[in-house]
């Protein structure tokens, strides 16, 4: 008779790729909603992979594969996206399950994923036999068009249409010059929301979560102020290509300071004991607000000469 643990682990490796399934599915064919689509990919996968062990917990995402290159008809570079992020969710647990550092944890997993991605385009690059600078910027350029038929279906106004139409090419020249920073820190944003998100779903279901410490009172190196501090420089020299590389710095770190501006929001919300959906308001309100998210980067960057959690210091007693 075989045991139950053994006849669940089909049904779990259904349900994982069912589930993975629906979200791409999600993601590919509702544009709106795709890109907060995107981010949880790499949940179920990291899920399943603690779940079911390495070799089962491989199935799920090799088979979400197999789909979605079905449903695309071939191995495309969004194709390629969609692998990446399966990949995340893989190797975050990999990375979980050796107990290292949130900071390690997150920066193995990303630099794998980027690694990997590197190489797949070089690969395909080949097999499509063109440039993979040509190959980028064609992409985006498709995307972009994509985009701006996407904003006439939604009934913006002619005239922005046309100023926006006008406007591609000197934004897709920008956007294929500031591709690594935008892919680093995409990855280190999924990588984690993935890790958080993680946390309440492992620890019910009573699967190995490591111990990251209190991450509400987590903070980058004091030293990363001096990486925005150059990169800043560098946007005001001349040279075109040193402003592009200041820019991609400046963004990196810009989001490793959002992390910081997050934890710093988490650490009051947990102090002042704030209603779970006053914060789901607020969070999503930074997700939708350019100027809620730049006012959350100043935070986690001011943080570093003002301390607003008081890290390090002692207590006063009318402090918790």
């Amino acid at each position: 008779m075989i045991p139950d643990a053994r006849r669940e682990i089909p049904k779990n490796v259904a349900t994982g790729i069912a589930v993975t399934s629906l979200i791409f599915l999600l993601a590919v064919y509702m544009p709106l909603i795709g890109f907060f689509c995107a981010v949880f990919i790499p949940l179920p996968v990291l899920y399943y992979r603690a779940k079911l062990g390495r070799k089962a917990g491989a199935i799920v995402p090799t088979a979400v594969i197999a789909a979605m290159t079905i449903v695309t008809g071939g191995l495309t570079i969004d194709v390629l996206f969609f692998v990446e992020l399966l990949l995340l969710g893989f190797m975050l647990c990999e990375f979980f399950e050796l107990n290292l550092s949130v900071e390690k944890t997150i920066l193995y997993a990303t630099g794998t994923v980027l690694g990997t991605a590197a190489f797949g385009v070089i690969i395909y690059s080949n097999f499509a036999n063109i440039g993979i600078g040509d190959l980028i910027s064609n992409y985006i350029a498709e995307n972009l068009k994509m985009t701006l038929a996407l904003y006439q279906d939604m009934g913006v106004s002619e005239t922005n249409i046309q100023l926006l139409e006008k406007s591609l090419d000197r934004i897709q020249y920008v956007l294929v010059r500031i591709l690594p920073a935008l892919a680093i820190a995409s990855t280190l944003f999924v990588s984690w929301v993935n890790t958080l998100i993680a946390k309440p779903v492992f620890t019910r279901r009573q699967l190995f979560y490591p111990d990251f410490g209190d991450l509400n009172r987590w903070q980058a190196p004091d030293y990363f102020v001096w990486g925005i501090i150059a990169s800043g420089l560098m946007l005001l020299l001349p040279s075109s290509s040193l402003k592009m590389l200041g820019f991609n710095v400046l963004f990196v770190l810009l989001t490793i300071y959002f992390f910081q501006g997050i934890a710093i929001i988490a650490y009051y919300f947990e102090q002042k004991r704030v209603p779970r959906l006053f914060r789901i308001l607020l969070y999503a309100l930074i997700a939708l607000q350019q100027l809620m998210l730049l006012i959350v980067i100043g935070l986690g960057f001011f943080d570093t000469w003002l301390n607003f959690r008081k890290i390090g210091r002692p207590a006063s007693p009318s402090e918790p």
